[in-house]
């Protein structure tokens, strides 16, 4: 699920980015706001209160939103996702990060070689699959030796 990600740039007089309700946020990036409500209780998000008590998220909030997107749309779980924003220091994002990029780039390269295959099953004439000797070829590492 690619997300469309808009953020919202209104202004107040004061020239600063202004605050928005829960419902808003949840809007501007095709969310429910219970999701929001979720993240919350999970320590991913940490909205302000209003003076009548109501939850408000100002700009920080909502590039954690498009982070949080972001994560889960490359396969991160929320407890990571958590642990890479709050992490207390540097050392620890770090280490999520890297195990992160670690388990993303080896998903890559298996994605890419089943394109390939796909792309090699898509040219091939054969009526057997399985006969075709560049399907074969593409599949020559994993079948071994003769």
């Amino acid at each position: 699920m690619a997300a469309s990600v808009r953020l919202n740039v209104d202004m107040k007089s004061s020239g600063r980015r202004r605050e928005i309700p829960i419902g808003e946020l949840a809007e501007t990036f095709g969310l429910a706001t219970h999701v929001l409500r979720h993240w919350e209780s999970t320590g991913l998000l940490a909205p302000h209160r209003s003076s009548a008590g109501h939850r408000v998220y100002g700009p920080a909030d909502r590039y954690r939103v498009a982070a949080i997107l972001q994560a889960k749309e490359a396969g991160m779980g929320l407890d990571d996702i958590r642990a890479i924003l709050t992490a207390p220091t540097p050392s620890e994002r770090n280490a999520v990060l890297q195990r992160q990029h670690d388990e993303l780039t080896k998903r890559i390269a298996e994605a890419q070689a089943a394109l390939r295959l796909i792309d090699t099953a898509l040219g091939c004439e054969h009526g057997d699959l399985a006969t075709c000797p560049r399907f074969q070829a593409v599949l020559a590492e994993r079948v071994g030796p003769d």
